[in-house]
């Protein structure tokens, strides 16, 4: 496995542009087998999760031709059904978590499928709860095989209903959405995850011919047509490398100027470091972030302690809650940052502990912050990535730190983030790939 040397204590400057958003890159190379025709999708990041996905699409005979700056065309129009029996397709469809939104395409394509427990980030509990209950109400029948760990899944013809989710859950309000798309009648889908990738797959399937309103709401109707042709579609910068960029500047006092950034529909992104008393100068779709040799946590307004929490959109989206932990570190003040989803999530701050900072684990989901600024730096340590966010949030750290960190594992922090190595060594980090 792979794992960075890192030379900490230097100040990064210059320009960076965000890569194409993970999260709604899995859900739209998913849609692409709900047509037959050609799909064109731009600004695709080559990172491990979204290879790891077309390799299943490729293996399932979709035709996959690279345009170049990562665009590409899909052609969903020979799929092969026995395909997903075969030891290649579980084993990579068990290495990430986005490979489940192939369910409802499958579905609609073969009647029958079989499925694997999707891999993915180990942070806890990650049930599929919400994603079979929601198919479930518009037809579809599970049937789970214990000696084979896989569930038996299957529908004739998917109907319309009103879905009562049980969770407002992004990955299943998505398989919701392309199931609903192609079914029979009309279906409403309350409560509905609204995330702005969430949006941008309804208004892909739009363009294929759904019929979507309420996009942005978290009450959805659809009416399902019988069938969805081609389109292209351009992938929104991600969200959560912007925070990632953002908490970088502030924990090392660098200066970056960040571009490709939809201001306006990020707003939680830019509340959340806000609140950790980091400047941020937006113009246009452009993020500037100066460098400040000092940080401090704003205070609520009767002067108690703040508190971070993450919630459904338009709340903090929970991946940015490990970079705000390792971003409050360096301010002055104290937080309390409560991660409610996933409760193994907040577990890589022992490391953070071992550099030397100053918080407490107070229980799996809440971590108190002591910040003591500037003036009291980290030191650089021997760690390991446990999962995606954690890891970029350790390498923030030792990018920080004075001194030498080796991070190992990681290729976790490859899943979600492309090349980031060699873009941070552009802007001035001391980054080894070994």
């Amino acid at each position: 496995m792979s794992k960075f040397i890192v030379h900490g204590g230097r100040q990064l400057s210059g320009i960076i542009k965000p890569q194409g958003s993970k999260n709604e890159a899995l859900q739209v190379i998913c849609a692409t087998l709900l047509t037959d025709t050609v799909v064109t999708l731009h600004n695709l990041p080559a990172i491990a999760d979204v290879q790891s996905v077309m390799r299943l699409l490729t293996l399932l005979g979709v035709e996959i031709s690279p345009l170049g700056n990562g665009s590409y065309q899909f052609c969903a129009a020979h799929l092969k059904e026995d395909t997903m029996v075969t030891a290649a397709f579980r084993q990579e469809y068990t290495k990430v978590r986005g490979s489940i939104m192939l369910l409802p395409s499958l579905l609609i394509r073969f009647k029958k499928v079989v499925i694997a427990k999707p891999g993915g980030d180990r942070i806890g509990r990650r049930g599929l709860h919400a994603h079979f209950e929601g198919l479930t109400q518009l037809g579809v029948a599970f049937h789970y095989q214990e000696g084979q760990a896989t569930w038996m899944v299957s529908c004739n013809a998917l109907k319309g209903a009103d879905v009562l989710m049980p969770e407002a859950s992004v990955t299943a309000t998505a398989n919701v959405i392309m199931a609903a798309s192609m079914a029979q009648g009309k279906t409403t889908i309350y409560p509905a995850a609204c995330e702005p990738h969430i949006q941008q797959l309804c208004h892909m399937l739009v363009a294929m011919g759904a019929h979507i309103t309420g996009i942005g709401s978290n009450r959805l109707t659809i009416e399902g047509v019988p069938t969805l042709g081609g389109t292209t579609h351009t992938i929104l910068p991600d969200m959560l490398e912007i925070g990632s960029f953002i908490g970088l500047a502030a924990a090392t006092q660098s200066t970056l100027t960040i571009t490709d950034v939809p201001i306006k529909l990020f707003a939680p992104v830019w509340y959340c470091f806000e609140k950790l008393g980091i400047r941020l100068e937006k113009q246009h779709n452009t993020l500037h972030i100066p460098a400040q040799p000092c940080y401090a946590i704003q205070t609520e307004m009767d002067g108690n302690l703040v508190t971070l929490y993450d919630a459904i959109w338009p709340g903090i989206p929970a991946d940015l809650l490990s970079i705000a932990v390792v971003t409050a570190v360096h301010a002055q003040g104290h937080i309390l940052i409560h991660q409610k989803m996933f409760e193994s999530r907040l577990f890589f701050v022992d490391h953070l502990i071992e550099m030397g900072a100053r918080l407490v684990l107070c229980d799996p989901h809440r971590v108190h912050i002591v910040g003591l600024g500037n003036s009291h730096k980290l030191r650089g340590v021997h760690m390991s990535s446990s999962d995606i966010r954690a890891g970029i949030a350790l390498l923030i750290a030792a990018l920080a730190a004075e001194g030498t960190s080796i991070i190992e594992n990681v290729g976790q922090i490859d899943r979600g983030y492309e090349c980031i190595d060699q873009r941070l060594n552009a802007l001035g980090a001391s980054i080894e790939r070994v």
